[in-house]
């Protein structure tokens, strides 16, 4: 087991302790760190004698820029400390009142390219320190980025293609069908990009750290907690913004300065989305656990205990 997940094991957070944790962890001046620094670090941390003496600094680097499988240091733009500063501008900008299909699939064909990579960067990778990616994947990772992108950017393809002028419809389309379509496209594009975990299966270790096994059931409970996690994020950034602008529309002020709405919409895509980003990322626990009994029958066999332990990923 990866020094990283020995040390999320030992803490054993609840869910507001992993949101304290992932707050610390998505500093963005651990940006800053070389890879060397990096590297020495998660030394550090896989050495017992020594984990007593670290500083909390260095723990946060570790978990921060690491693959719990690898071990290797996570590509500087798919770290967890890059998710706000670059998918931030990126989701401002897709809930924006496009009033042209360009603009729509511009956006959101970039934000679900980054919701990719960033899937794929903190995937569990466990069964591909036997055989890498295949193409097939790699293929099927494009035809979901595409996919997505044109589905999101519909409500505008509609009101384009139809040429919709009431207000009313205009502002279903773009306020109201992007909340659950949000959701359900998060969910597809992780559970997408990440469904070779569930054909092939993800390593499960025993209480002792040692690993049991390649396990399909693990696989599949990983991609869902992190695909539906990724669903809430997109759903409440979404859901957020565009009620609360329906809202203050209909007050007096905003009745007589109608730009209000415009700053007001970023700034609280923003805000929610940061927010939600420690909240979605500490849903589930990244080091997950699953029982015996949902084990496939030939792991069960030769393993010890009752409860067993998985990379879940981001």
């Amino acid at each position: 087991m990866d020094p990283n997940l020995q040390l999320l094991k030992t803490q054993s957070l609840s869910f507001f302790g992993r949101v304290r944790m992932w707050f610390d962890l998505l500093d963005p001046s651990l940006l800053l760190a070389s890879d060397p620094e990096i590297v020495k670090v998660h030394t550090l941390v896989g050495s017992e004698e020594k984990l007593h003496e670290k500083e909390k600094p260095s723990v946060t680097l570790s978990l921060s820029s690491v693959h719990a499988d690898s071990g290797d240091v996570i590509p500087l733009l798919f770290r967890a400390p890059a998710f706000l500063p670059i998918a931030g501008p990126v989701v401002v900008a897709s809930l924006l009142p496009h009033t042209t299909v360009k603009p729509a699939l511009f956006w959101q064909f970039l934000l679900q390219s980054y919701n990719a990579g960033f899937s794929h960067a903190n995937r569990n990778s466990s069964a591909e320190q036997v055989r890498k990616t295949s193409p097939t994947q790699l293929l099927l990772i494009a035809g979901t980025v595409s996919y997505t992108s044109v589905a999101a950017a519909f409500p505008q393809i509609v009101i384009n293609r139809l040429n919709i002028r009431s207000l009313a419809v205009q502002t279903v389309c773009r306020t109201v069908v992007p909340i659950p379509l949000s959701a359900v496209l998060a969910f597809l594009n992780v559970y997408t990009v990440r469904s070779e975990e569930t054909e092939s299966g993800i390593c499960v270790f025993d209480c002792h750290g040692n690993p049991v096994g390649m396990s399909k059931a693990a696989g599949e409970k990983a991609v869902r907690e992190t695909a539906l996690s990724r669903a809430a994020h997109f759903g409440t950034a979404a859901a957020v913004p565009n009620l609360l602008v329906l809202f203050l529309q209909r007050t007096r002020l905003f009745q007589r300065n109608p730009m209000l709405a415009a700053p007001c919409r970023h700034v609280s895509a923003m805000l929610v989305f940061g927010l939600m980003i420690p909240v979605s990322f500490s849903i589930f626990p990244q080091l997950g656990t699953i029982k015996r009994e949902n084990l496939e029958a030939e792991l069960q066999v030769g393993a010890i205990g009752t409860d067993f332990f998985y990379h879940r990923g981001l």
